[in-house]
């Protein structure tokens, strides 16, 4: 295991209606909502389960480059909180079923026994790849994590325990379309501004406490204060 460049904050979504997106996505994963004056936060029983729901005025235009993978006792429960079925499982011959939250945003269900099923049912986050490996190798540098692959599948390649979450992995697939336009869903880091850049990353601006940078593919993060 190398040293980590960072280490993971919490995680972000976009979101035209931050309180239907938040109550939904809060009721999804096992969170609360929290408010504050033009701020929607999802809690958990631990800091780096926070989701920090974020409201832009743009629609979702194309298909997200980063998306949510979770359990759930149904895709009939997650149907009735608002979700909608884009390919299940049965039709697929997958172990998940395709899903969109209510603004359109893509996850996967993976359906769990309810006597199985976490409190905090988050458990993937799937990055959309042209280049999964190098993908893959630059975040397992940024994270201090090795890569896992997988016999007979290539196009997979996933980092476990880059989180403090036991569960929770980072799935780099291959896609055959490229980038378009900014991501809606993204994770905010402590660490090295310096040494993210010198490691490959792009920046894209800067606000008050955060530097907002681009790994190569263009895929936005956050990252603020230091390692300790």
């Amino acid at each position: 295991m190398t040293e980590a460049l960072a280490r993971w904050k919490d995680l972000c979504l976009d979101a035209e209606d931050q309180r239907t997106l938040g109550d939904f996505w809060a009721a999804v994963i096992g969170l609360r909502v929290e408010t504050s004056p033009g701020k929607v936060s999802l809690e958990g029983a631990a800091d780096h389960q926070r989701v920090w729901v974020n409201a832009v005025d743009r629609i979702k235009s194309v298909k997200h480059r980063v998306h949510l993978d979770v359990c759930a006792a149904s895709v009939a429960d997650l149907e009735a909180l608002g979700a909608t079925v884009l390919e299940r499982a049965e039709d697929t011959g997958f172990g998940w079923t395709v899903m969109a939250d209510p603004e359109g945003g893509k996850l996967c269900c993976f359906v769990r026994e309810p006597d199985a099923l976490p409190a905090y049912r988050l458990h993937g986050l799937g990055v959309d790849c042209v280049d999964p490996a190098a993908q893959a190798a630059w975040w397992g540098r940024v994270l201090g994590r090795p890569v896992t692959t997988y016999e007979g599948d290539p196009e997979l390649l996933t980092l476990e325990h880059a989180t403090p979450d036991p569960v929770l992995t980072l799935d780099f697939v291959r896609v055959p379309e490229r980038r378009l336009g900014p991501n809606r869903v993204h994770w905010d880091l402590v660490g090295d501004v310096d040494a993210l850049l010198a490691a490959g990353a792009t920046r894209l601006w800067d606000t008050d406490g955060w530097s907002v940078l681009a790994d190569p593919e263009g895929n936005e993060f956050c990252v603020s204060g230091e390692l300790g």
